[in-house]
């Protein structure tokens, strides 16, 4: 069930000619997300791009659809969500002003990846998007907190792909180096992102 809820100057991935572009992951509890520049992302790139336009960042998530959607999941829904295939979920919120202020109680690791990284990472996040018989994303309602928003995902959750391991998957194919198959857990996540990034926050 914890799965399910979780669904540097020179040390930072990269140098700073050839990476041009910072990102941030945010810890969750259990949970994380990947933060981007909405200047970075093309305005017809994700859906949420255009649903929740004036932000000056965009913070993706994913997970259990039914999981991440509940207001208050229960033990079942996330036993459920770990032990058989499920649908997922992607969760965007919208946000300005310093990632650390709009994420105070989180840790965050900073990224520097390269516009060709940046693109691969805009482009594997759609992908992820489960699409209708029109082929546009689905919405499926207002998200957890903030702006933020619900899409439907195509890619289902189980035990071998929790938000952690998908989060790792993501930033894989903007060129992080990091062992999707070894972040089942937002500590194990961590653990990695810590070597190539930079810790702008703290855990709490």
């Amino acid at each position: 069930m914890l799965l399910a809820a979780g669904c540097a100057a020179q040390s930072m991935h990269g140098g700073a000619p050839e990476s041009p572009h910072r990102i941030h992951v945010v810890r969750h509890g259990w949970h994380s997300g990947i933060v981007v520049r909405v200047g970075d992302v093309p305005a017809d790139a994700w859906p949420a791009r255009r649903d929740l336009d004036g932000a000056e960042y965009l913070e993706v998530g994913w997970g259990d659809r039914a999981y991440y959607q509940a207001p208050d999941p229960s033990v079942w829904l996330g036993l459920r969500a770990l032990l058989w295939p499920s649908a997922g979920v992607l969760h965007r919120v919208a946000f300005s002003g310093p990632v650390e202020r709009q994420f105070a109680a989180a840790e965050i690791v900073a990224l520097q990846i390269t516009s060709q990284g940046l693109a691969r990472l805009v482009a594997a996040i759609a992908a992820s998007h489960e699409l209708d018989a029109a082929g546009q994303p689905i919405p499926l309602g207002p998200g957890l907190y903030g702006r933020s928003r619900f899409y439907a995902s195509r890619e289902p959750f189980h035990l071998l792909a929790t938000c952690n391991v998908w989060t790792a998957a993501m930033l894989r194919q903007a060129g992080v180096p990091l062992g999707p198959v070894l972040s089942p857990t937002s500590g194990a996540l961590f653990a990695q992102l810590r070597r190539h990034g930079l810790t702008v926050q703290a855990a709490p």
